[in-house]
């Protein structure tokens, strides 16, 4: 059974870098086809998808946050990182990591609140 794990802080500065790690178990981040996403979702709001690296190493990222959006991943821990860059308070929000298989997002993690303040 493939769980992920959100971790990171939960409280960031406005103008920092969010940085949170998902660490996968039960499975290889590098099985073929799957893609391992970011998702937020910020308070009162819907799911709101950031990007994905793909088993092979390939990042995609969302158009509106592209420009601050960093995904990496480290395969002998078999986990992947998320790198937002000069957050603001709007970037306050759970994240999710999922993972997304031919039949969609087939796993999450449990979601961690980051809240981004002075």
């Amino acid at each position: 059974q493939v769980q992920l794990q959100e971790s990171g802080p939960g409280l960031v500065k406005p103008s920092q870098t969010l940085s949170l790690t998902c660490t996968v178990s039960g499975g290889s981040i590098t099985t073929n086809y799957y893609y391992w996403s970011w998702i937020r979702q910020p308070p009162g709001k819907g799911l709101e998808w950031i990007g994905y690296i793909t088993y092979s190493g390939s990042t995609y990222y969302s158009p509106s946050l592209k420009s601050r959006t960093s995904i990496s991943r480290d395969t002998s821990k078999n986990c992947f990182t998320l790198q937002l860059s000069s957050v603001t308070p709007e970037d306050t929000a759970v994240y999710y990591c999922a993972r997304e298989g031919y039949s969609g997002t087939d796993r999450w993690g449990q979601g961690t609140q980051v809240t981004v303040s002075s």
